[in-house]
């Protein structure tokens, strides 16, 4: 699988680390930086740069971490197409594929330990996307790329004042 990568200073080792572990599982990897722990870099740049890569179908799936992996995260979902999931485990990273067909996987390096991130790395390649009534609401979140004023999907319960967001 092609696999686009980037993370910010503060994720820079546990990429490095995940950028290997995936090459020797025989994926093709995409490093788009940082380059350096040493050097203060913003994350916006390196999520965006992910989520481009992978909306744009030069990469299948993504990585993106930073500090805590929710910066980073907020970032590559500002790409339309983009499904994008901070995780922490193995729990958290099968559901992120198997429920919201996440496109692209989010770690902390302050916040996930070695182990547990790559465990969750393994876990998000090896996981496919169930469908199902997960399609659904896949369907209504891909909605709101092209219009994010209203409702993807229309509601199909008669309850829908339980169902509408409240302002």
């Amino acid at each position: 699988m092609r696999i686009a990568v980037g993370s910010d200073h503060a994720g820079y080792a546990l990429k490095s680390t995940i950028v290997d572990h995936l090459t020797a599982a025989g994926h093709h990897v995409v490093d788009l930086g940082a380059e350096s722990a040493e050097v203060s870099v913003d994350y916006p740049m390196y999520g965006h740069a992910v989520g481009e890569a992978v909306a744009e179908g030069r990469a299948e799936r993504g990585v993106c971490v930073c500090g805590s992996g929710i910066g980073i995260g907020i970032a590559a979902n500002k790409v339309p197409g983009v499904r994008a999931a901070v995780v922490h485990d193995v729990t958290t990273a099968t559901l992120a594929r198997r429920h919201n067909d996440a496109n692209v996987v989010c770690l902390g390096e302050r916040t996930t330990g070695l182990a547990e991130a790559l465990d969750a790395i393994d876990a998000f390649f090896a996981t496919e996307f169930e469908g199902g009534r997960h399609q659904r609401r896949i369907d209504q979140i891909s909605g709101y790329d092209a219009d994010a004023s209203t409702p993807a999907v229309p509601f199909t319960t008669n309850d829908q004042k339980r169902q509408q967001p409240t302002s």
